[in-house]
């Protein structure tokens, strides 16, 4: 499936759909990344090593660019949508909190690459789906960079 990134912005996200599953496509920022090796201690799984991720995405970034990050928006506990919630210490989520996705169903956490926090109900990172670049705005999902 083919999908065009032109449109979003730093630190936004978009959502495609594929094999009817959300998929969550965010343009992330350079404090974006910075705030990912920050809270690496706070993490389950944070170099990712019991996760679902192709081979050929970087463990602590979770993806072929930086810059663009590409996960199977369902939480790992019980498949429910997580929401994106990309503001730093919100309220609700603490001072702690620098960015991610809120599982509304159990409260899981997870960061801006999809990594879960530890102690939540959710046992493992977002999945990254197989993916490939046709350019820099046209990302094929479904298809591995390795086969591109």
């Amino acid at each position: 499936m083919k999908v065009n990134i032109a449109k979003v912005e730093a630190g936004q996200q978009m959502v495609a759909e594929w094999r009817g599953q959300p998929v969550f496509i965010v343009r992330r920022t350079e404090e974006i990344l910075g705030n990912l090796k920050k809270i690496t201690g706070d993490l389950s799984d944070p170099e990712s090593k019991a996760s679902v991720q192709p081979a050929y995405v970087d463990p602590e970034v979770r993806s072929i660019k930086p810059e663009i990050l590409i996960l199977v928006g369902l939480c790992t506990h019980l498949g429910c949508s997580p929401t994106f919630r990309p503001e730093v210490a919100p309220a609700d989520l603490g001072p702690k909190w620098v960015g991610g996705y809120f599982c509304p169903c159990h409260g899981s956490h997870y960061d801006l690459a999809g990594r879960v926090y530890k102690s939540q109900p959710a046992p493992l990172n977002l999945p990254v789906p197989p993916h490939s670049y046709e350019s820099d705005e046209i990302i094929v999902i479904g298809v591995d960079q390795e086969n591109a």
